[in-house]
């Protein structure tokens, strides 16, 4: 296989860089499928049923020998042990049951409007809500346990190995309800959050937008288009996305106002002080340290965005550019599909120039099928890689279309499959990472991809182009987030309040976007209803500052690199690979960075200001 450099000429891949993808042809190469029989061979298949009788009859037999028990077994001689013991079987049971469930849940995603599909994945929701129900009073009664007792036990060996995890629940306990109530919120999920939440996909897949008389598209597509080298085509599309989006408005605005109020609901009873303290309590970072991003962004705006969209207009000889150009290509830069192969190459190589061991990690997801790329009716828009279970591994979905924006999101889903691949060890409990530095790895692969390709510009009108698409991206990643965390903080404070109209909505929408882009981005009728199509609000409310977070950290993190290279790529592996076991301050210690420092913030933004200013003198 050949990928290209950013001149077009041929570069040959190593040969162990291969990547195979034989499953969908297109012109833009054959694009793989997923292969998930690596978890069940069919949605019908027995070994499902079975998993999931098995998970319930093991879930009620924990419940029965250890509800109530917990402190009596660590008061015993060798309490530590067996406490020790009964984690490890708490941690299989979770394995399982998150086998099938992620089984379901990728099969949806892969098809959201098929019926089969969508019953199975409800019908395995509401199996799995059912068996967890018996689990639920593990964590409540283990931080009941005194303080002390607890303490001094995790000073044997085998009950040591679990410290993390049981520093990390214990976190949660100013916050848990009395076991009934827990028991309640849990079992109300299904109908509750989680059937808004589906609502809100199967709408979004099923949306259609008539960019063209003759032409129907999915999101996106139709998403796509907005990076078209056609100014009609970008004007046409973002009138298609305002129709549609229009005419879905009740529907969205019923979803958030109810999701809101529901979030609204649990931090009352739960006793969080501000909208936003459950995920900073989940993403295990401080209030404080999210509040010193946020503020150094937003006083970044000037010097950032609105400098940077200045600069953008003036390429186009425009004072202004209308929203639909916000990402519009250059003039006169190639804008020919990147085929597959050649994303591949692209991306593989640059990890392997950092890294032999993550390009071998990530070659795997190519040569096992454990990625999904083409765009398909009913599939689910975006971009995730999932981990599944330490017992199997991660998968990818991608709607890939060519773009070099398309190479850049294989590079950061790959970034989150290398990560989750190293921290799989760590077992089901303390495997997962929060996002704040589930986002780290992510970025620093698109950050060692486009570092790659720039040294290999063979013009300066070549490295102009992608020093102003990673500006772009940079500022989508960080400002344009930014800005959807004070979009939701406004919404979700307002919601307090009672119902929030489709108009005050669009009010919010704009007058925060308008603060972000800065006066040479002109936003049109229309755009009021952009926000709606966002998964993260409806799926992980202020899930967004975490892509902040992680490419202000990026950033810091690969200044140290450049600074020197020695020793780090051993030091950034051992970080990902410590899963969710450290603190976002233990891990950042080895490399001399401290995000609890307000002038950490500057490091990474100062990067994205010297690429602005490296264009300005272009």
């Amino acid at each position: 296989m050949a990928g290209k450099t950013a001149s077009g000429s041929a570069k040959p891949a190593s040969e162990s860089r291969k990547a195979q993808a034989p499953q969908v042809s297109s012109e833009l190469g054959s694009l793989p499928e997923w292969n998930l029989a690596d978890l069940y061979p069919s949605l019908d298949s027995p070994r499902i049923a079975a998993d999931l009788d098995r998970g319930l009859s093991d879930c009620i037999a924990f419940e029965e020998a250890h509800k109530g028990k917990l402190a009596e077994v660590l008061a015993d001689q060798g309490g530590a042990g067996k406490l020790a013991a009964i984690i490890k079987a708490y941690e299989e049971i979770e394995d399982r049951l998150g086998r099938v469930a992620s089984f379901a849940g990728l099969l949806y995603a892969g098809d959201t409007t098929d019926p089969a599909r969508a019953k199975f994945y409800g019908d395995v929701q509401d199996r799995l809500t059912t068996a967890s129900s018996h689990l639920l009073f593990f964590t409540l009664e283990l931080n009941r346990i005194e303080d002390g007792a607890l303490a001094g036990a995790v000073e044997d060996k085998a009950l040591a190995h679990w410290k993390p995890w049981l520093d990390d629940i214990r976190i949660e306990k100013p916050y848990q309800l009395e076991d009934r109530i827990e028991q309640l919120f849990h079992d109300k999920s299904v109908s509750g959050r989680g059937a808004w939440n589906r609502l809100f996909d199967e709408t979004i897949s099923g949306l259609r937008f008539r960019v063209e008389d003759s032409q129907e598209l999915m999101l996106e597509p139709t998403l796509n288009l907005l990076q078209d080298p056609s100014p009609t085509k970008r004007e046409n599309a973002a009138h298609a996305l305002a129709r549609t989006f229009k005419d879905n408005l009740r529907l969205f605005t019923l979803i958030t106002n109810t999701l809101a109020k529901d979030k609204e609901i649990s931090d009352r009873w739960r006793g969080f002080e501000d909208v936003a303290d459950s995920r900073h309590l989940a993403n295990r970072v401080e209030r404080e340290v999210v509040d010193a991003l946020v503020a150094a962004v937003q006083d970044a705006y000037p010097r950032l965005s609105h400098r940077y969209y200045r600069l953008k207009a003036k390429w186009f000889g425009l004072d202004q550019l209308n929203h639909w150009d916000r990402n519009a290509p250059l003039p006169k830069v190639d804008s020919t599909p990147i085929k597959w192969e050649e994303a591949c190459a692209t991306v593989l190589d640059a990890y392997t120039g950092f890294s032999p061991r993550m390009a071998d990690i990530a070659q795997r997801f190519f040569d096992e099928r454990w990625i999904d790329a083409p765009i398909r009716p009913g599939k689910a828009p975006g971009a995730f890689a999932h981990p599944t279970v330490p017992s199997a591994h991660p998968y990818v979905l991608l709607n890939y279309q060519g773009k070099p924006r398309d190479v850049m999101t294989l590079a950061h889903e790959l970034g989150h499959g290398v990560h989750q691949v190293l921290a799989g060890h760590n077992g089901a409990l303390m495997a997962p990472t929060p996002l704040t530095l589930a986002e780290t790895a992510s970025v620093f692969g698109e950050m060692l991809t486009f570092r790659a390709l720039l040294a290999r510009a063979a013009s300066p009108e070549q490295k102009k182009a992608m020093l102003s698409a990673k500006v772009e991206d940079m500022i989508n990643t960080v400002v344009r987030q930014i800005a959807f965390y004070s979009f939701e903080r406004k919404v979700h404070i307002e919601r307090r309040q009672g119902e929030l109209t489709s108009e005050r909505l669009g009010e919010i929408w704009l007058s925060v976007q308008a603060e972000s882009l800065g006066s040479a981005i002109h936003i049109g009728p229309g755009y009021e209803t952009f926000w709606t199509y966002i998964p993260h609000f409806i799926h992980s409310p202020f899930y967004v500052y975490a892509y902040a977070f992680g490419d202000c950290l990026v950033n810091s993190l690969y200044a140290v690199y450049e600074k020197a290279h020695e020793g780090f790529a051993e030091r950034y592996l051992a970080m990902l690979a410590a899963g969710g076991t450290k603190h976002h301050s233990e891990l950042l210690k080895p490399f001399g960075l401290d995000a609890r420092d307000p002038a950490f913030w500057q490091i990474g933004l100062g990067m994205i200001e010297g690429m602005i200013a490296e264009l300005e003198a272009m």
